[in-house]
């Protein structure tokens, strides 16, 4: 397979032989300079999805390439230094503060002493400053709050400069403003150049903020494309189990207000 930015074709995947199938037949495509979001319910099989992309796991089918070259069979540290992962959960180390934890995303840069050069260290700043963790730089992340230690994870995978940024629920625990400022962050490293493919919960900011949509339920893709054409009454209805008023919001975007349950 060849082709343009990170590829998934064809990816299928199921945990046991004889298990359900977690994902079935699911492509996609992102392109530098693309932001783009996976929303569907929980269960869907977005997660999967995302570490399947990122070449992390092996699909039972399919496969995930980045211009033609297999992830899969690229070093550690090639597919590191082209790829930045945050997962929708991680062991947070004890006894790192805040700066030691995001200058790890520096890692595929530094030699093999681990030392920061002049440039690593900008790196880590601007990602502090990026994500207002500045002035919490000394704290130890584990005595942060969850929705803190979620904006460390987001500076971490901006200090690694990687050329992909795939992010597991980036706006999760976070509260309504950190949630737009971290989405318009990340929409900001769409525009500067880099491509952007997260799980996103929040039917509106995707909506807001991406390029493209792909819409996931049971496993199976049942809609992809721009928001204002993929997020439509009957897909949004049809896959979370809610009514919905849609409404015109910012820049003819399509938002969803929850009615009542069925």
């Amino acid at each position: 397979m060849s082709g343009r930015g990170l590829q998934a074709a064809g990816l299928s995947h199921r945990f046991r032989a004889e298990g359900e199938e977690v994902l079935r037949e699911v492509s996609l495509t992102v392109e530098e300079g693309e932001f783009v979001g996976i929303l569907g319910p929980n269960g869907a099989g977005k997660s999967t999805l995302l570490r399947a992309a990122a070449g992390l796991m092996r699909p039972t089918e399919g496969a995930v390439t980045l211009e033609g070259a297999s992830v899969l069979e690229m070093s550690a540290r090639e597919r590191a230094r082209a790829i930045a992962y945050v997962p929708q959960r991680e062991r947070i180390p004890v006894g790192l503060s805040v700066r030691e934890y995001v200058s790890l995303g520096r890692g595929p840069w530094t030699s093999w002493t681990g030392r920061l050069s002049r440039e690593d260290r900008a790196a880590v700043a601007s990602a502090l400053e990026r994500t207002a963790l500045t002035e919490l730089a000394g704290r130890s992340v584990a005595s942060l709050s969850g929705g803190e230690q979620r904006r460390c994870l987001t500076a971490r995978a901006l200090a690694q400069d990687a050329r992909f940024a795939l992010l597991d629920e980036p706006l999760a625990s976070l509260d309504a403003h950190q949630q737009v400022a971290v989405g318009e962050i990340l929409r900001a490293r769409a525009s500067a150049g880099a491509g952007v493919l997260a799980v996103l919960h929040e039917i509106n900011l995707a909506s807001q903020l991406c390029d493209r949509v792909i819409v996931l339920r049971g496993g199976r893709r049942v809609a992809e494309g721009a928001p204002r054409d993929a997020l439509t009454q009957g897909v949004v209805e049809g896959v979370f189990p809610c009514r919905f008023m849609r409404v015109e919001g910012p820049g003819r975007a399509p938002c969803f207000v929850p009615v009542a349950t069925r």
